[in-house]
C-alpha cells in the first residue's frame, strides 16, 4: 500500500519540543521533496517547511524559522520535523506531502502523496 504516515504529535506545554515523523510505505522517498503543512481549526492550511530530494535544501515559514528543523533519513524512508520552543499558535493538525517535482510544486500545494495528519496541541 502506497502511503505517507505521520506520527509524533501530542500535547506539549509552551516552550516544549516535539519531533514529527513522516514515513513512506510502498515507495521510496529518495526522489521526492517533502513538505510539512499544518491546519488549525478555522484557519487556512499553511506550509511550514520543505526539504528537497536533490541536495537537501530546506525552507521554512517565517512563523517557525529558527524553531523548527526539517531533515530526512532516506535509509529509514522518513522525514522529520523537529519542533522546539513551541507556542500555543503552533497548535494544528500537521500533514506531510511528497512531490517528485520538488518544493516549488509543494509550495503551490501540489503533491503526489499526502498523509493523514497528526495532532499537535501546545497548551499549559
Amino acid at each position: 500500500q502506497v502511503q505517507l504516515v505521520e506520527s509524533g504529535g501530542g500535547l506539549v506545554q509552551p516552550g516544549g519540543s516535539l519531533r514529527l515523523s513522516c514515513t513512506a510505505s510502498g515507495f521510496s522517498l529518495d526522489y521526492y521533496a517533502i513538505g510539512w503543512f499544518r491546519q488549525a481549526p478555522g484557519k487556512q492550511r499553511e506550509e511550514v517547511s520543505c526539504i528537497s530530494s536533490s541536495d537537501g535544501t530546506t525552507d521554512y515559514a517565517n512563523s517557525v524559522k529558527g524553531r523548527f528543523t526539517i531533515s530526512r533519513d532516506n535509509a529509514k524512508n522518513t522525514v522529520y520535523l523537529q519542533m522546539n520552543s513551541l507556542k500555543p499558535e503552533d497548535t494544528a493538525v500537521y500533514y506531510c506531502a511528497a512531490d517528485i517535482w520538488g518544493c516549488s510544486v509543494i509550495a503551490k500545494q501540489g503533491y503526489d502523496y499526502w498523509g493523514q495528519g497528526t495532532q499537535v496541541t501546545v497548551s499549559s
